[in-house]
């Protein structure tokens, strides 16, 4: 954590008074060392902004920081006195430095918060959880503009809205923006290919502009009553839909008047169900911190036209001595090192970073961002509504952790261990008989089921239907081959950090999984690793399972061991995710066209190519002299089609 990255002067742990008081001539020894060789890098350093590194002898980076002004920000570690014990042993154990120069001091915070999450230094705050979030997309579309959820690059041309906390959270607001503004929800794989509506324009859905049953200028009209509601006209939009009501109604239209009376009532609805909203806060994010037994919780709530899109808890790893301030600060520059910031962002409290970000955040935007701290209004209430529900998430947090803290200690003594295990990783796979293929790896450790380091292999050998064992070993190959490969961490990494190396292995499957399992880890040289499996009990009964254990005859446990519920438990988690991942591979196959691969082929002509030949299957066997004869085909264009299919050189 950069505590005074934006001072050109003396560190903020050197105005605390606090000593070095790390005991013994080795400590003072290694003090004076890192403090020469940072004295020695600092010569080097640039006058200007920019973005450090501290390394120790290994290579390993330390710490990731910012400056105004990196001689001095580096000078100032150089004193051998003033810092609190944190600082004291970063400063102990940096052997070199690496810096990088910026244009601007936006670019130098930027930069940090990029290096951080990439790096993962042990003396940072760490954000630890960096899952994207899911917005609404509505897309700019000659068909008709589509209304769906999205997640990840912002690569197709629309407007987006969020972000929403959750998945569930957009799949609520869709399902109800379906039914207020008719947009269609389909793929354009599918909605090329209508000859007639389909069972949503039936149970009230969607406009049915695939088919024409509404007309452009209509569809035009509802796509911009959706994206102003959106966008916060949501008012606007309800008042001009009651005025269309009383219209209809007058002219005894009553049906089109029912219609418009549904569509009042969908957006009352969604309004009514989006939780506490505010009156008078169109666009805001607001973060409050708590802090309980050395572990913070950082609550984010997300606020859009004049909505609230959920909230979500962060758990950042950092050290407890650390002020609120200090923790926040680094906090949101990661956060929004790769996600769009609204105008204004509410903050349970101060932090000195608090101009840098802003003003980074408004270059990148286009547009002000303001960082403030309420202290009074309804801006205040949403930070202390935020507050509590961040203190009773870490409330929550603290309580499972214990009984997962239990539950380890169970398993240890259960399978023989010599400490109940840090991390845990349980492996599945899934496939009908042998197709789409995919190996799951499920990860648990004190803090439960840790999902951002969930994995997924696809299975690329050919293999005969049903051989588990030989998938076994590809997914375990893969995943040890890399982890050998990677820098080894036992010397220079944070011991409170969640490791990378497993302590236990477990295998959903019997003796021929396990033997395979413990072939690969042996043939690879891993140590220090047990590998155990788990076969399910007769008639697939939970309660009756048996274990396969190294240098041990096969077992089971009591019924009433909590060691088996737990091992149940990580089983069952990898084979929902197993199976989830198998399907979801499945679908994406089978809605794949293979029209869709051939380069400079557009929905046109896609269509021509269908009406002419019936399927994709049919276009792939037609001969050269057939494919030129579909019309709007050139000879160039479709000789493109015939080699795309026979050309496999």
């Amino acid at each position: 954590m950069e505590e005074i990255d934006d001072l050109d002067a003396a560190p903020a742990e050197a105005e605390s008074g606090v000593e070095f008081d790390l005991d013994g001539e080795a400590a003072t020894a290694s003090l004076r060392r890192g403090a020469r060789a940072i004295r020695v890098h600092g010569k080097h350093a640039p006058a200007g902004p920019g973005v450090y590194r501290m390394l120790d002898e290994a290579g390993a980076v330390l710490y990731v920081g910012k400056a105004k002004s990196l001689r001095r920000r580096v000078a100032s570690y150089t004193r051998l006195s003033g810092h609190t014990n944190r600082i004291a042993r970063m400063i102990a154990l940096t052997a070199t430095m690496v810096f990088a120069s910026t244009r601007t001091e936006t670019e130098a915070l930027l930069l940090e918060s990029n290096l951080i999450k990439q790096l993962k230094p042990r003396f940072n705050v760490l954000m630890r959880d960096d899952k994207s979030f899911p917005y609404i997309l509505l897309t700019h579309d000659e068909r008709g503009a589509q209304l769906t959820k999205h997640r990840g690059a912002r690569s197709r041309k629309g407007d987006y809205f969020g972000p929403f906390a959750s998945v569930w959270a957009v799949n609520r607001t869709l399902n109800v923006l379906q039914r207020a503004f008719l947009l269609r929800s389909c793929e354009n794989s599918y909605y090329d290919n209508r000859s007639r509506p389909c069972l949503l324009f039936q149970i009230k859905r969607c406009a049915g502009p695939c088919t024409g049953e509404v007309s452009a200028q209509s569809y035009d009209e509802l796509t911009r009553e959706a994206r102003d509601f959106l966008a916060g006209k949501s008012r606007a939009v309800r008042e001009r839909l009651a005025g269309e009501m009383n219209a209809a109604a007058a002219e005894l239209e009553f049906e089109r008047a029912g219609r418009l009376r549904d569509r009042i009532s969908a957006l009352a609805a969604i309004q009514g169900e989006q939780g506490i909203n505010p009156r008078h806060v169109t666009e805001a994010d607001v973060f409050a911190l708590h802090v309980e037994a050395g572990q913070f919780c950082v609550e984010a709530v997300f606020y859009r036209a004049c909505q609230n899109w959920g909230n979500r808890a962060y758990f950042p790893r950092a050290e407890g001595s650390l002020s609120a301030g200090e923790v926040l600060g680094p906090f949101l520059g990661q956060f929004y090192a790769d996600r769009p910031a609204p105008r204004l962002i509410l903050l349970s409290h101060d932090i000195d970073e608090a101009d840098w970000l802003a003003g980074a955040l408004a270059e990148r935007e286009g547009h002000r961002v303001e960082i403030v701290r309420p202290q009074r209004g309804e801006k205040a209430e949403m930070v202390v509504d935020a507050q509590k529900n961040a203190r009773e998430a870490l409330g929550r947090r603290l309580a499972d952790s214990a009984g997962q803290t239990k539950l380890l200690e169970a398993l240890a003594a259960a399978f023989g261990l010599a400490a109940p295990p840090r991390r845990v990783e349980i492996y599945d796979n899934s496939h009908i008989m042998g197709t789409a293929a995919i190996g799951a790896m499920v990860v648990a450790g004190a803090q439960g089921f840790m999902k951002t380091h969930y994995r997924t292999f696809n299975i690329k050998t050919e293999l005969a239907p049903g051989d588990d064992a030989a998938m076994m070993r590809e997914v375990l190959s893969r995943r040890f081959s890399r982890m050998i490969k990677e820098t080894d961490e036992t010397a220079t990494a944070d011991p409170d950090a969640f490791p990378q190396r497993p302590d236990l292995i477990l295998i959903d499957g019997g003796r021929v999984q396990f033997d395979a399992a413990r072939a690969v880890v042996e043939e690879i040289g891993v140590t220090g690793v047990t590998v155990a499996s788990i076969a399910k009990g007769a008639d697939r009964n939970a309660g009756r399972e048996t274990f396969f254990l190294a240098h041990r005859e096969p077992f089971r446990l009591a019924p009433r061991d909590p060691a088996l519920y737990f091992v149940q438990r990580l089983r069952d988690e990898a084979h929902r995710f197993a199976i989830g991942t198998h399907r979801a591979r499945r679908k994406k196959e089978f809605a794949q066209n293979p029209l869709d691969e051939i380069a400079g082929i557009g929905p046109a002509r896609k269509r021509a190519l269908l009406q002419a030949f019936g399927t994709a299957k049919a276009v792939a066997a037609a001969a050269l002299a057939d494919l030129e004869k579909t019309p709007g085909f050139s000879s160039a264009m479709a000789k493109l089609v015939f080699d795309h299919f026979h050309d496999k050189g």
